[in-house]
Order: structure tokens, then C-alpha cells, then sequence
């Protein structure tokens, strides 16, 4: 399996510089420690399936000495994007900015996210980190499916419930879950009591609502995890969102 994605990953590279980037997204809802070492596995897979990421964290702020989104979108014609390493993955600080492109006037032609395809035409992937409040206002409609992480932590089904309940009745974004264990699959004790048992039992309960979840064994073989993680890339890539380049570049 592993073979199999290196080759296609070669082709991947290949056709890089002539497509516009996919936007992802994922959802934090107050668990950062579950989140952050999942996001950073998943943009090492996308690099190695010949996808460049560029890291839009509305969970940090722009500023003077921490520049971000906010000064690519005041300098929209910047080249800094061009210079990437085409094997790289980068975070960029994106509260402010991602608020601004919430707050555009809708267009007929295009979404709020499109100036990203200018403003990052060197990266393959765009994966939008975000709260539920800014990804409802930005990818209302949109296909994309965000990644909804749940951990063993005991508030993990709370909160992601909550992300869960305000992305599909505000803005029909259906998420991927990714079940974070430590426990091998076949294991059945205590099943009924876990986090991701009990999201799901929520979600039917008052969503009406029945999802399937991937599993990421962080305990278990690193091929284990390596298959887990390519499972997750590929299902997410099938579900980003194409960005439409001319939108933005033949704007002046």
C-alpha cells in the first residue's frame, strides 16, 4: 500500500505547478492537545503524497512580529508563496485574515475562500485550522468535510458534538471523524463507554444523524499508523475543495 502511494505521489508532483490548490479543513473545538499532533501527522502524509500544506491557524492571531494571512491579503500580489520548497509544509498565523474573508460580500462568481489560490500557488493543500464559528461563516455549502477529531479525553465527545451539531445545521458541512485510540482495533472492552461510542449515540440521538469514523491507533506499529494516516489524507483529499485560480489572479 505504502509502495503504491510513493508511486502515485511521483505523478502527484508532476502536476503541482499547473493545478490550483485544495482547501481542507479542520475543526478545534478546545482540545489542542489531541488536535495539534494529528494535524502535524497529516501534513507530513500530504507531503509525502506530493502535496506542499500551508497551515491557515485562526487560533493564532496576526501580528507586527508574527505576520500572517492578514498581511498576504493587504499585499495580494506578493511572490512569497512562489518561493516555497515544493516538499514543505508551513503554518501561518490566519485570525485575523480568515475573519476578513469571512466578512466579504458574497459573489456570484466564486467563494470566500478563492484569494487563497493567489495568495498560495506553490502549496498543493490549503488545511483551513479553525472554530466552528469560522468555518460555518466560510465553507457554508461548500463539500468539504472537516476533519473532527476525538481523543480519549473525557470532554473530547462534549465538544466535538458540539462542533458536530453547528457545522451540519448552520452550514451542512458533513465532518470526517478520525477516532484518536490507543487500543487495537479488535479490542471490544469498555467500547460502549468510549468518546467516539458516545459522539455517535449523540449525534443519533438528537441530530438524527449516523456517521462512520477512522480509526488512529497512536500506540500501535508506525505501518499501522502510516496506514491510518494515508487512509485519513486520501478520504479528505476526495473531499477538498478545488480552488478556481482566476478568480482571484485576474483581479487588480
Amino acid at each position: 500500500m505504502l509502495e503504491m502511494c510513493n508511486n502515485q505521489a511521483a505523478g502527484l508532483r508532476s502536476m503541482l505547478a499547473k493545478a490550483a490548490p485544495r482547501v481542507m479543513a479542520m475543526a478545534s473545538h478546545g482540545n489542542q492537545q489531541g488536535e495539534l499532533p494529528l494535524l502535524w501527522s497529516l501534513c507530513s502524509t500530504l507531503v509525502g503524497l506530493g502535496y506542499p500544506v500551508a497551515v491557515l491557524d485562526a487560533t493564532t492571531a496576526e501580528s507586527a512580529d508574527n505576520p500572517g494571512l492578514e498581511h498576504l491579503l493587504d499585499d495580494a500580489y506578493s511572490k512569497d508563496g512562489d518561493d516555497c520548497d515544493p516538499l514543505s509544509w508551513t503554518v501561518i498565523p490566519a485570525a485575523h485574515g480568515l475573519q476578513r474573508l469571512c466578512s466579504q460580500p458574497s459573489s456570484d462568481h466564486g467563494l470566500a475562500v478563492d484569494p487563497l489560490a493567489g495568495l498560495f500557488p506553490s502549496f498543493g493543500v490549503i488545511v483551513i485550522y479553525a472554530g466552528t464559528e469560522i468555518l460555518t461563516r466560510l465553507l457554508p455549502g461548500s463539500g468539504i468535510a472537516p476533519l473532527l477529531t476525538v481523543t480519549p479525553a473525557k470532554a473530547s465527545s462534549v465538544t466535538a458534538y458540539q462542533a458536530l451539531k453547528k457545522m451540519l445545521l448552520n452550514a451542512q458541512l458533513r465532518p470526517t471523524v478520525a477516532n484518536i485510540t490507543s487500543k487495537p482495533l479488535s479490542t471490544s472492552s469498555l467500547a460502549d463507554q468510549s468518546p467516539i461510542k458516545k459522539l455517535q449515540e449523540c449525534a443519533m440521538t438528537f441530530l438524527d444523524y449516523q456517521f462512520d469514523s477512522l480509526a488512529i491507533r497512536v500506540l500501535q506499529s508506525q505501518k499501522c499508523r502510516s496506514d491510518d494516516m494515508n487512509r485519513l489524507a486520501w478520504r479528505l483529499l476526495e473531499n477538498a475543495l478545488p480552488l478556481q485560480r482566476h478568480h482571484f489572479e485576474g483581479s487588480h
